[in-house]
């Protein structure tokens, strides 16, 4: 056979196109060189298999697929990426590539940690990929291979060496750990703190994100169908308007965040929690749970690779950047110190 690798990306891009006109506009072709490669194929599969690949349906209409032109989409999308995952990880092997995921809040510790190593990831023609990974995908990033290498927080329990534990398929770089508290506009009279049990959790307005770590806790504590048994107030997307929503006082509430935003909030400089106060919950409820921030890999990967490897370059990387918060504490708070990368993108410094 001659079909070509070019030919199965020409059909899948029709597939999804359904149009000879469309896959050129995507691939940057002539409609002319997309029509002949399908007529190619349709001619060899017809004499290969007894029926054409597509089927013409008339001027602007999308191209009808035959059962053999199905199969072989199907079968050129597990060929290609197949293909594309075996370089992919030669590269990755070779430490040509990098892949590296962070949250929104841990940008700027990677972006620390990236200064450090680009001189010699420049030198040594590195290419260092990074990508936006929402805190619900931080792990499931790894396990997909989508990532080398992810930073950001997930919800685990104090029990590190629980069989059962998710984080003993990875190696772990812990920079802090939390509890959970609540931010909230509600008056004394009616959440008096500095602390509630988490069972009142039933009894209080509730502003909840629709996924994320605090849904994570919420299901782990009252189980998938917490959104019968509490009260919510407010379905938010992301934290920040969260924040917005209870500041303004159009809604009175509690949000829940980790512990390290609820004790940030009562610095004057953290523009967030202005018109709030914090609530630390006490566990009376499911597990103890905590928020662990920290960078991840697969586990046992770095083992594997030397140590000038670009994965173990940027990990020590990591490691020497997270030494300096800790000894820098740009924050100083009483009780723990607030975390500085769930803060940093509250903090006005024209409000200072």
């Amino acid at each position: 056979m001659d079909t070509t690798m070019d030919q199965l990306r020409t059909l899948i891009v029709v597939h999804e196109t359904g149009t000879a006109l469309g896959a050129a506009r995507v691939l940057g072709r002539e409609q002319s060189s997309v029509q002949k490669q399908l007529d190619t194929m349709n001619r060899n599969f017809r004499d290969l298999c007894g029926e054409p690949l597509v089927l013409k349906q008339g001027r602007g209409k999308d191209v009808l697929f035959t059962g053999t032109g199905e199969a072989l989409v199907n079968l050129a999308r597990d060929t290609l990426g197949d293909w594309l995952e075996g370089i992919h990880e030669s590269r990755r092997r070779l430490g040509k590539t990098l892949m590296v995921g962070t949250t929104r809040f841990t940008l700027g510790y990677l972006a620390g940690a990236g200064e450090r190593v680009a001189e010699e990831f420049e030198q040594r023609g590195i290419e260092l990929k990074v990508g936006h990974v929402r805190t619900r995908d931080v792990l499931g990033k790894l396990r997909a291979k989508d990532v080398d290498l992810v930073c950001g927080s997930v919800v685990t329990t104090p029990q590190a060496n629980d069989v059962d534990n998710e984080l003993n398929a990875f190696d772990v770089m812990e920079w802090r750990r939390s509890g959970v508290s609540l931010l909230t506009n509600l008056p004394h009279s009616r959440l008096p703190g500095p602390t509630a049990p988490s069972s009142e959790l039933r009894t209080l307005p509730l502003v909840i994100s629709a996924s994320g770590l605090m849904a994570g806790v919420l299901h782990s504590w009252f189980g998938a169908d917490y959104r019968n048994k509490l009260h919510i107030a407010a379905e938010i997307d992301t934290v920040t308007y969260g924040f917005e929503l209870l500041r303004s006082g159009l809604l009175r509430g509690c949000m829940l965040v980790t512990k390290g935003v609820a004790d940030a909030a009562g610095d004057p400089r953290v523009a967030y929690g202005r018109g709030m106060r914090a609530v630390e919950l006490v566990n009376d409820t499911g597990p103890r749970l905590e928020v662990l921030l920290g960078a991840f890999t697969r586990r046992g990967e770095r083992a594997h690779y030397d140590p000038g490897h670009p994965l173990n370059l940027l990990w020590d990387a990591l490691a020497l950047e997270n030494e300096q918060w800790q000894r820098e504490q740009r924050w100083p708070t009483e009780g723990l110190e607030p975390d500085p990368f769930e803060v940093a993108n509250s903090y006005n410094p024209s409000e200072s």
